[in-house]
């Protein structure tokens, strides 16, 4: 299948009051119509970052570098109004909390509506008549009178499914959802995820998602990324990721999570130390503080991302699947 979207060397800098500091170190990777790519990793391993940079949401004096093909257009190179164009009505973006995203203070029939008049320049009433059926779409009660409704008189859940009726109000032929299920309980989760898996099938939506929670990615991505620290550690089809994963970061993240038949008094076990800020990265690969796998060549050589098979491919001279099976 060819790819919708297709990012080749992206490196993101941000501005600091010492410099510029790179945050996305030179990430590839491809999505098709129809697919859900996952990107995991913990907090600040620049996984919300490249996206933003996909959609010029950076802050004034970031530098962007690569390439991100979007349909034979690179999403890099576009001006503001041609950018314009494309956010909200080919690419859209469902934010991690719906509450900050939302606006308090107009209704939600008005946050739907603005958009459609802006993009597809429909009248006041089809764009109500519009609003209405997208809330329906999303599983919204009464979804004339939400429209005059507020944010805050909504659940969680029902925020972020209004959040994403606003994403595909202009039948965007991507949606990027960045973490959608956090602080979200587990019940209002796998509605939000089946949501979201049946929009994309219905729509043959490209969908990236972006989450730490590996559980998640294993109910809904196809293919899945691990990042760390800017990088891209290990990447393959999801099942054979999460399934037999091949570097000491993806199984330490795996062993993390909770099993649900362990003992009540069965401690969790976690990846020792923190990751690096991008002011303070190491040298080498930037997980060998954190690696008990860590050799000699670990300290002083940046591993590459090569392919080790069919669609897997792995950033560690230490495959712990084949060296310490």
């Amino acid at each position: 299948m060819k790819a919708l979207l297709a990012v080749r060397g992206l490196r993101v800098s941000l501005p600091t009051a010492t410099g510029l500091v790179t945050v996305v170190d030179g990430i590839d990777y491809d999505v098709g119509p129809g697919e859900v790519f996952g990107m995991a990793g913990e907090s600040g391993s620049g996984k919300t970052i490249s996206v933003l940079a996909l959609l010029g949401l950076l802050p004034d004096g970031a530098v962007v570098e690569g390439t991100a093909m979007f349909d034979g257009r690179d999403l890099l190179r576009l001006d503001r109004r041609a950018m314009r164009d494309v956010r909200g009505k080919e690419i859209a973006m469902v934010f991690q909390d719906p509450l900050t995203s939302l606006h308090p203070m107009m209704t939600i029939g008005r946050q739907l509506t603005e958009h459609l008049r802006f993009h597809l320049g429909l009248s006041r009433a089809a764009a109500n008549a519009r609003a209405a059926t997208l809330l329906e779409e999303v599983r919204i009660p009464d979804a004339l009178g939400a429209l005059g409704a507020y944010p805050h008189q909504f659940s969680g859940g029902m925020r972020q499914r209004i959040a994403i009726a606003i994403a595909l109000a202009c039948g965007p032929r991507a949606l990027i959802a960045d973490e959608p299920t956090t602080a979200l309980d587990v019940t209002v989760q796998a509605g939000i995820l089946r949501l979201l898996d049946r929009l994309r099938r219905q729509s043959h939506l490209a969908v990236i998602m972006i989450t730490h929670d590996l559980g998640v990615m294993s109910s809904i991505a196809d293919w899945l990324t691990v990042m760390y620290a800017g990088r891209v550690v290990e990447s393959g089809p999801t099942a054979d990721v999460l399934g037999a994963p091949r570097h000491p970061y993806t199984a330490g993240l795996l062993a993390a999570l909770p099993h649900p038949e362990a003992p009540e008094d069965t401690p969790l076990v976690s990846i020792a130390g923190a990751p690096p800020s991008p002011q303070a990265r190491p040298g080498g690969c930037p997980f060998h503080p954190r690696c008990k796998y860590a050799i000699g060549s670990c300290v002083t050589d940046v591993p590459d991302l090569i392919l080790v098979g069919d669609g897997r491919r792995l950033a560690c001279p230490v495959d712990p699947l084949v060296v310490h099976a």
